[in-house]
This record gives structure tokens, C-alpha cells and sequence, in this order.
């Protein structure tokens, strides 16, 4: 297969891991999305590299944090790719430009604010373009169905960067929930501390919410487990907390901590219900020994299946921090091999780009049709429209003061 050449779209923390002038305080201090295409380049699977943001006059500064904390950690990896726009020019709409240079069957990914997600891929998609989106896809189920039927017009994969699947322990769970009967129960909750709300202040409770940004994870853990016992959602209700984060400088319209109550009904018996309650915070303290909070629970009628995945059996005191940390090295694992390479290619986040890539060069070289990867359960956009029906029924149910439904006729998912 040919190697794929990939546009990242959006510059920030998690494509590059600099924010604000320098490396992240968080733990993706040199990004998830730049290193593991890098590194994906190194091994032949993919080729060009491109990045786009708004304001081309950080790329100088980008390129000397790429070099300084990537190539000269890792045996010279090689971090060069085109930029969009140039580096004295300012231009948010460059990402069409970075498109427009692209040819059909070639990708890009996004990772910018929420609010953007649609346009963006929306542009790629009728340029025949393979498209990763962050978690969320969208906000509003409208825009996830419009994609849908672009990428089935132009025949492009549409893959959402839901990487908690891809975590062994989740991944198994998600296994050994089929054999435990009729889903009852599932509660999780997930958190990052009052630091990100600097990171994000610029967006958070203006373009998106705590509850797309979190709860997104779990909603689609959730989504991912029961769908395949004949499970769908038909009603939310939500609730938020609020004074922290418009404490801290945020938007006055910024929430703390959001919650949702989902009900779940079997699609061939309605007798059959279930409940999901879905916790998300960015309100967590400074000094909590880990960058997120992660677990739920999960209950069936002949069994239940409990995951913490925040303190993974491994913490490092260390005197320059100040406090016991518990790493995550399953996700991002930053340590070279013995040859000084990159050694992180096992890490959940590492994969979950892998299987894009490897998607996408799939389906150009015929092996596989976009329905194909439908098929083997990834989170693809078609395997992921229940997670934006919940999470806009979340935020209306907010802003409505109401409960809101959710309804599938047809086929065709609608909230009422």
C-alpha cells in the first residue's frame, strides 16, 4: 500500500503539544497527533506531512519545540511538514487553502474547537479527502447526519478519535460486557483539573462544554457496549454546576461539572430499560496526582464490570513537582527504545491514529470500502451518531430546562 499523506488541521496542544508560547503544563507536553504521524512516517505508512492553523506566525516556534523535544529526543526523528499559512499571515480560513493542495484519497485530521468540526470536514470530505475528527464529531446531530451523507456520496472513511476504545482495559471490558445479558446500569465520571480551563479558556462555555469535551469518552464506551446487545437511547436529562470555572476568568456561561441521565431501551423490546448517568468536570483540584480522572461502572443482569483507570499501579514522587503523581504511560508512552527511537507505538492514543491511517490507505488501495470499516466496529462517523444525539440532547436539556428525546424513524436519527 502507498503511503498516506496527512494535513493536520489545528496546532495546538494535542497535535503538537505547545500552548501559550511553550510545551503544555498537561501531561501531552509534545502532542499525541504531530509525534505519532511522525512516527508513522519513520515506519512507511505515511508520507507527506502537513499543519495548519489560524496564525502562521507561531510556526517558527512551533518548529523549534518539534525540534528541541521531539527530533533531538528521538534519534533525530524527522519533524518537518508544509505550513499553512506563512509564517507572517494570520487566516481562518487557511485550512481551505492546506485542502485545496491535497488530492483525493489523501487525509487530514482535526483538532481545533468543537464549532469548527463540521465546516472543516465538510470541505475535506467533497474533496474526496479521508477525514479524523476529535471527540466530539459535531455538536448538533443535524451536522453529523449532513456528513454522513457526504462521505457516503464521495466515498471517503470519516473516523472519530475516540481513543478510550483502543485502552486495553476498556477495550476488554467492552468484550466481556456481551457475554454478562441485559444492560441495567452504567455510571462514569471523568475529570481534568482547574489548570485546562487556562488552556481552554478561549473556548470554554462559548463554542463547547465540558460534557462534548469529557463525557464524550464514556458516552461512547457506553454506546459501543450495549448497541451491540440491541440497545438505544430515547431519553436525556441534564444538569450542570456552576461558579468555579467564572471564577477562575472563564465565560460567564462556562459550567463546572455536568451530568446526564440517558434511558436506554432494547430496540425489539421495550420492555427492556436501562439508565446511564455520565459525569464530566474540568473543575478538579491543581494537586490531584493525576491529569484525569477515568472510570465507570457497569451493570447487566448477570454481572458488573468496575474500571478505575485514573492510578494505574504506577506513581513517581518526585521533589521538583512537589507531590505524588500517578502516570498514564498506557496511553502515551514517551520513553525511546533501546536504539533511541520513538518506543510508544503500543500506547492507546499511538493507535488510535494508526488505525486511521491504516483505514484510510485501506480503502485507497481497494482492499477495503468505507462500510467495510463500518462493519469492524471503529468508531467510525456512522458508529458514533448515538454519541452526538445524546451529547446535544445534554446541552439542550440545559438550555431548555426540559427533558429531550431521542427518536430514530427510518433509520434517521432526530431529537424532539
Amino acid at each position: 500500500m502507498d503511503p498516506l499523506n496527512v494535513l493536520m488541521v489545528g496546532t495546538g496542544e494535542y497535535t503538537t503539544g505547545f500552548v501559550g508560547g511553550g510545551a503544555s503544563g498537561s501531561d501531552k507536553k509534545v502532542g499525541v497527533v504531530g509525534l505519532s504521524m511522525f512516527d508513522l512516517r519513520r515506519r512507511g505508512k505515511v508520507g507527506q506531512l502537513g499543519m495548519v492553523g489560524v496564525n502562521g506566525t507561531k510556526f517558527p516556534a512551533i518548529r523549534e519545540h518539534l525540534h528541541q523535544n521531539i527530533s533531538l529526543a528521538y534519534n533525530k526523528l524527522d519533524t518537518s511538514f508544509d505550513s499553512y499559512p506563512a509564517d507572517d499571515v494570520k487566516d481562518p480560513d487557511s485550512y481551505k487553502t492546506a485542502i485545496d493542495s491535497l488530492k483525493a484519497g489523501d487525509a487530514i485530521t482535526i483538532f481545533t474547537p468543537d464549532t469548527t468540526h463540521y465546516p472543516i470536514a465538510l470541505y475535506a470530505i467533497e474533496r474526496g479527502i479521508h477525514v479524523m475528527i476529535t471527540k466530539p464529531a459535531v455538536k448538533v446531530l443535524e451536522d453529523h447526519v449532513k456528513l454522513l451523507e457526504a462521505a457516503k456520496k464521495n466515498n471517503v472513511y470519516v473516523y472519530i478519535e475516540h481513543h478510550k476504545r483502543f485502552d486495553p482495559a476498556y477495550s476488554d471490558a467492552r468484550f466481556k460486557a456481551q457475554k454478562l445479558g441485559d444492560f441495567n446500569y452504567f455510571y462514569s465520571y471523568m475529570s481534568q483539573p482547574k489548570s485546562q480551563l487556562e488552556t481552554f479558556k478561549a473556548w470554554a462555555g462559548v463554542d463547547s462544554d465540558i460534557s462534548y469535551y469529557l463525557n464524550s469518552h464514556h458516552i461512547d464506551i457506553c454506546d459501543s457496549m450495549v448497541s451491540q446487545l440491541g440497545y438505544v437511547p430515547f431519553k436525556v436529562s441534564a444538569s450542570a454546576s456552576k461558579g468555579v470555572a467564572t471564577s477562575l476568568g472563564c465565560n460567564e456561561a462556562t459550567e463546572d461539572t455536568i451530568s446526564l441521565l440517558v434511558q436506554w431501551r432494547h430496540k425489539d423490546d421495550a420492555s427492556k430499560r436501562a439508565t446511564g448517568v455520565y459525569t464530566a468536570s474540568w473543575t478538579a483540584p491543581q494537586r490531584a496526582g493525576v491529569h484525569s480522572n477515568q472510570y465507570f461502572h457497569y451493570l447487566a443482569k448477570n454481572g458488573e464490570i468496575r474500571i478505575d483507570q485514573a492510578k494505574r499501579g504506577y506513581d513517581v514522587a518526585d521533589d521538583s513537582v512537589g507531590q505524588l503523581v500517578w502516570y498514564n504511560p498506557f496511553y502515551m508512552r514517551y520513553a525511546p527504545d533501546e536504539d533511541g527511537n520513538f518506543n510508544g507505538q503500543t500506547g492507546y492514543g499511538y493507535i488510535s491514529m494508526e488505525k486511521f491511517v491504516d483505514g484510510c490507505r485501506a480503502v485507497n488501495s481497494g482492499t477495503l470500502k468505507p462500510e467495510d470499516l463500518d462493519a469492524k466496529g471503529l468508531p467510525t462517523l456512522r458508529n458514533t451518531i448515538a454519541t452526538t444525539a445524546i451529547l446535544e440532547a445534554g446541552r439542550r436539556s440545559i438550555d431548555e430546562n426540559r427533558e429531550v428525546g431521542i427518536e430514530q424513524v427510518d433509520g434517521t436519527w432526530k431529537l424532539v
